[in-house]
């Protein structure tokens, strides 16, 4: 069964890019190429990342990243899973901050993995993007673009296009010069001429994004 690594070569990724399309080169010349990130050799647990990402969805990060310090306290723990989850009642993660349709989310999530259902790092290593997206998005409260910011963030996964992700669309607006954000199958379509390297054209997009928007404060997207 093939492996999948952790992670690509950028400067092949940088160069491909390059060559296959013009427009989205001048952006990356001007942006500079961008790093490999350290996390896809750092070790985590998918069931604690994902829990993370249900705490986070919907708040600013200083919002979520204070309810998550409440749960970790009402836990004991940094990490969570279906063990240390269980040892807070609802009341008290409610009480956390935590909303009704987040807990419930968090509950299914442990179940999941006390069942065997949520795939362990290794076992990820042995699957391919679809069958991660397959294996995680029955989970309540975890949608494609969830997984699809695991498999980029953490797993460096090299040919991952979240086409339905407003910053990717607004980036690639601002690339091919349109009057409109292009919609998810048009944009699909288009990021053919990336691959293998998808996940780092989807960098540049969302650099791109927010450098035309001016922002001061990148927009903050789970698993990062």
């Amino acid at each position: 069964m093939p492996r999948h690594a952790r992670g690509f070569d950028t400067e092949a990724a940088f160069d491909h890019l390059r060559r296959r399309d013009r427009r989205l080169a001048r952006w990356m010349e001007r942006l500079g190429p961008i790093a490999p990130d350290p996390r896809w050799r750092r070790p985590f647990d998918p069931v604690d990342a994902l829990a993370r990402a249900i705490l986070y969805q919907q708040l600013s990060g200083k919002a979520a990243a204070t309810i998550v310090a409440r749960v970790e306290n009402a836990i004991g723990s940094d990490r969570f899973h279906c063990d240390t989850l269980a040892r807070a009642d609802d009341a008290t993660l409610r009480a956390c901050g935590v909303s009704g349709n987040k807990l419930l989310a968090l509950r299914d999530l442990a179940a999941r993995e006390a069942r065997g259902e949520i795939p362990t790092l290794r076992r990820m290593a042995t699957m391919d993007e679809d069958a991660i997206v397959a294996a995680l998005t029955p989970i309540r409260g975890i949608g494609r673009w969830t997984v699809e910011m695991m498999l980029i963030f953490r797993l460096g996964r090299p040919d991952v296009l979240p086409v339905d992700d407003l910053g990717i669309r607004k980036g690639a607006q601002q690339v091919d010069r349109l009057d409109a954000m292009p919609a998810p199958k048009r944009l699909a379509e288009r990021g053919e001429r990336w691959g293998p390297y998808r996940s780092y054209a989807s960098l540049y997009l969302w650099r791109i994004a927010d450098l035309a928007a001016s922002a001061k404060t990148p927009t903050p997207r789970s698993q990062e």
